[in-house]
């Protein structure tokens, strides 16, 4: 068995506890605290993208990419809690994303800005049902959706989301049974549509989509922040993360597999990157009962309140480690100020950036092959070979360079398929735009 490096990997950061680690992680969770976390930050609405996903890959080779996807993301996330565990012995409590990459504030930011959209577009969704007519635009509803997440984003740790998170774990599930529900009503009516399963014609264009749909997978699969999870946990933390993990992955069994067959069942390659707005479409009416469609979006709604906080704690931990004074209390005046205008400031900039740039489904490829898989796939399989040393001939060792070298290309080709795929849209996009490009 490998044993960890007794040396530092990170000794210039071995200091003492900042601010923003003191005040915004807080570390008191238990394990089942980090299993909310967790499942809010992975088991979001993107799971209503994967029907989208399938698009490019087919059922038997979405269905494999979705397991392989599934199955090394645990196995990453098993080993950098092993790291940080690592750390944690070393005595260093607090490693965080932000301090191994300095890009992942953008990633995290993305997700905020991501979440206030998506919520905004269920409003305006509901909205168009109430009132076909009506006269409000999508940025109208984000700004909303913006107001609320500024009172939520008060709340001042991610220890006290905990609370919310556990709603939001059911909310998951929730919307994902009433969702497959839908699909498999819509499928077996008179009104579904014809199924058509074909990719491409082009072998070219497949491989391009292929690699876009893997980009969207490991999007969806992404989850930027783990370490602060981990360090949200009362210490020791040892083995309560994968406890945590186990429940997350649990919940991820049950709603990814249901969703992406059912909706690429149902739709083939007509399927939308929101499958609630297939079921929804333009014109003709509702595929599935609209009280359960209707439902289903506000369960969507209350957990992207929830996704939004989680993904601003990055955010704010790097805000209050500058702002605030850790030697006087949390809720100080000396504090509170700074933090109630910093994160005011921060839900607006997320809000503003939602509403004029509302372009969803080929982004969220670009940010999966650029952040989330170099984050992901990569970046803690290389850490624990740094920190454990395993032998050059252990199977470890050779997973985890395996792993790497694999995801590395999928990153390179995703990337370019994604982006390429952007260029090709580009003529439907539009500053505040009232429409969410797919």
């Amino acid at each position: 068995m490998a044993h960890p490096l007794q040396l530092d990997p990170f000794p210039e950061s071995r200091l003492e506890v900042d601010a923003g680690a003191a005040f915004v992680l807080e570390s008191k969770g238990k394990w089942w605290h980090a299993g909310f976390h967790l499942t809010t930050a992975i088991a979001g609405p993107s799971i209503l993208t994967l029907p989208y996903a399938f698009r490019g890959l087919g059922w038997g080779l979405g269905c494999f990419c979705l397991t392989v996807m599934g199955v090394v993301t645990f196995y990453s996330y098993c080993l950098m809690s092993k790291v940080l565990d690592c750390c944690e012995k070393a005595g260093r409590r607090h490693l965080r994303f932000r301090e191994l990459a300095a890009d992942v504030l953008a990633i995290n930011t993305g997700v905020s800005i991501g979440a206030i959209l998506l919520a905004g577009e269920c409003i305006q969704i509901m909205y168009s049902n109430l009132s076909p007519n009506g006269s409000l635009k999508l940025y109208e509803f984000i700004a909303m959706m913006t107001a609320v997440m500024v009172v939520l984003s008060q709340l001042p740790s991610f220890h006290s989301l905990r609370h919310l998170n556990m709603a939001s774990l059911l909310l998951s599930l929730g919307y994902t049974f009433l969702v497959v529900g839908a699909c498999i009503h819509a499928g077996l009516s008179k009104s579904a549509p014809k199924k058509d399963y074909t990719l491409e014609s082009s072998e070219t264009a497949r491989v391009f989509n292929a690699f876009t749909s893997i980009s969207i997978i490991a999007a969806i699969f992404g989850n930027g922040i783990l370490p602060e999870i981990q360090a949200t946990l009362a210490p020791p933390a040892t083995g309560k993360m994968v406890k945590g993990l186990l429940m997350c992955y649990s919940v991820i069994l049950v709603t990814f597999y249901s969703a992406a067959v059912s909706g690429y069942w149902v739709f083939g390659n007509k399927s939308n990157s929101n499958i609630l707005k297939s079921l929804m479409p333009d014109e003709g009416p509702s595929l599935a009962p609209t009280w359960v469609l209707d439902l289903g979006l506000v369960f969507v709604l209350l957990q992207l309140f929830a996704i939004g906080l989680v993904y601003s704690q990055v955010a704010y931990e790097i805000m209050e480690k500058q702002s605030a004074d850790v030697k006087q209390g949390m809720f100080s005046k000396r504090n509170l100020i700074p933090r109630l205008i910093l994160r005011t400031l921060y839900v607006t900039f997320c809000g503003f950036m939602a509403a004029m740039l509302p372009f969803f489904g080929d982004i969220n490829g670009v940010v999966g092959a650029i952040g989330f898989i170099p984050l992901d796939f990569v970046l803690p399989m290389l850490l624990y070979n740094m920190t454990y040393k395993p032998q050059k001939s252990s199977l470890t060792y050779w997973i985890n360079i395996s792993i790497i070298i694999v995801f590395t290309g999928a990153g390179i080709i995703g990337a370019f398929s994604s982006i390429r795929m952007l260029v090709l849209d580009a003529y439907k996009f539009k500053l505040f735009s009232s429409d969410v490009v797919d």
